[in-house]
């Protein structure tokens, strides 16, 4: 291994809760070494979402967090995050794959089964995400 070749680690990927500041994002950056951050709209109309996502992206991309937008890759285009989100079925992933690939980061989720992943899994997607936003949030 060399400086060119990174170590392989586990790496933590956090999803932005509702009315997270960007105070509280950067407090969350000092706890591990964190990879990427998903930004799912929690309920937010486009505009909301995306003034939110613009005070966000930059300062996680300062401190090398990728950012993924959950949902709206016109949004995630101008606010240049690093990815997209999609929870889709598996021709809307596989044409969301050939329309960004080149530009960002694809990931993919909203699997209910097994089987419906592994169908997912078969687009290619750069990651699968198991669970939902919003409903694992008790201690």
């Amino acid at each position: 291994m060399n400086e060119a070749t990174p170590p392989n680690r586990c790496r933590i990927v956090l999803i932005a809760p509702p009315l997270v500041t960007p105070e509280h994002i950067c407090t969350a950056f000092d706890g591990g070494d964190v990879a990427s951050l998903i930004l799912p709209e929690n309920g937010m109309d486009d505009a909301a979402f995306q003034a939110f996502a613009e005070k966000i992206v930059p300062i996680a991309q300062a401190a090398g967090v990728a950012v993924i937008v959950a949902g709206d890759s016109r949004i995630a285009g101008r606010v240049h995050a690093d990815g997209i989100h999609v929870e889709a079925n598996r021709q809307e992933l596989a044409e969301t794959i050939e329309r960004l690939a080149d530009r960002m980061m694809v990931g993919a989720g909203g699997a209910k089964t097994r089987d419906e992943a592994l169908e997912l899994g078969e687009e290619r997607p750069d990651y699968m995400f198991f669970g939902r936003f919003g409903y694992d949030n008790k201690p």
